[in-house]
């Protein structure tokens, strides 16, 4: 979440009077995150969060995407629900951006997950892999093995800017990873980036999650490969074995993994570590001027991609065959 795009209070009060959910109350800009416009907006029926779509959301792919929240929700997943308009639109357009409103969860995010809470994710993912069965969208994973040299391509030419030898060690990884790279494992929606920040919790359990708007159809092993990258690494670069393992054995108990799956596991965490790399790499040279956005570091993800090129076994992510 971030705010590119400022919101007038009478662009404001247009849009929600096109709504059936009363009078503002308060609204403020969302900082966090670096891809789409979010303000929190409270009304004296209930609060919500607005989202204005911008970068690399295709407003065509949207609505899979709230069509995707409609059907997991109505099948147990706690997620955002797109609230439709009088005219009974779910999709509007504000500040020259098309924009949609979607209720709000309750919980906290935790933003140094113990292993109960990285076992909690786990069973949370798995329910959503199996929730996912026999949604009749499809959407590409833009920002899979293929997307990456374009990206790639934005940045390289100032990728030793940020860190000495950078360029040469993705050129590396990325070569590796296209030559590598794992197919026909099990298919199906993947949320693609389940962050701390994109999961709620009241206590130890997961109470909801957000920002479905990477989702598409890939391995669903992947979408494991980068909660490990999200959740199960230390401040210092460290790997925590026992939090892996807990994620892990929390997915398993509802969703095994194959064997295909397993082998494939230590290539797609170097794969998902490159992918956030990447992103973070060409936000963190581009920001645009005076957004209110606060840019992630994409030296995180070089020290992860750091662990995982030595990684040879899935054991050494916490799985226990």
């Amino acid at each position: 979440m971030a705010v590119y795009t400022d919101v007038s209070d009478e662009e404001l009060e247009g849009l929600v009077a096109t709504y059936d959910i009363g009078d503002v109350l308060s609204f403020k800009g969302i900082a966090e995150g670096v891809e789409n416009t979010n303000y929190f907006l409270r009304t004296s029926e209930s609060s919500f969060i607005l989202t204005l779509y911008e970068k690399r959301v295709n407003e065509k792919e949207l609505p899979f995407f709230l069509n995707l929240m409609e059907y997991l929700s109505d099948r147990g997943i706690n997620c955002p629900q797109p609230v439709s308009n009088k005219s009974g639109e779910k999709l509007s357009h504000v500040a020259g951006r098309p924009a949609t409103i979607v209720t709000f969860l309750e919980g906290l995010s935790i933003r140094k997950p113990q292993a109960k809470h990285c076992e909690s994710l786990g069973k949370a993912l798995a329910q959503l892999h199996l929730a996912g069965q026999g949604f009749d969208m499809h959407r590409e994973n833009n920002l899979s093995v293929s997307g990456w040299a374009p990206l790639f391509e934005k940045a390289k030419d100032r990728a030793n800017s940020v860190a000495s030898g950078l360029r040469e060690r993705t050129e590396s990884d990325l070569l590796y990873l296209q030559a590598n790279w794992p197919k026909d494992l099990p298919q199906g929606i993947i949320h693609a980036d389940l962050f701390t920040d994109n999961v709620f919790f009241i206590g130890d359990d997961v109470s909801g999650l957000i920002d479905f708007y990477f989702a598409c159809t890939d391995a669903l092993v992947y979408d494991l490969a980068i909660c490990l990258n999200a959740w199960c690494f230390e401040s210092d670069g460290s790997f925590n074995l026992t939090k892996g393992q807990s994620m892990i054995a929390g997915y398993q108990s509802l969703r095994p993994l194959n064997k295909e799956e397993i082998d494939a596991l230590p290539i797609l965490c170097r794969g998902a570590a490159l992918r956030f790399m990447l992103t973070r790499l060409v936000d963190w040279l581009n920001v645009p001027p005076g957004a209110l956005v606060k840019p992630k570091d994409p030296l995180e993800y070089d020290r992860k991609l750091g662990f995982h090129r030595h990684v040879t076994d899935a054991s050494e992510y916490g799985l226990v065959r």
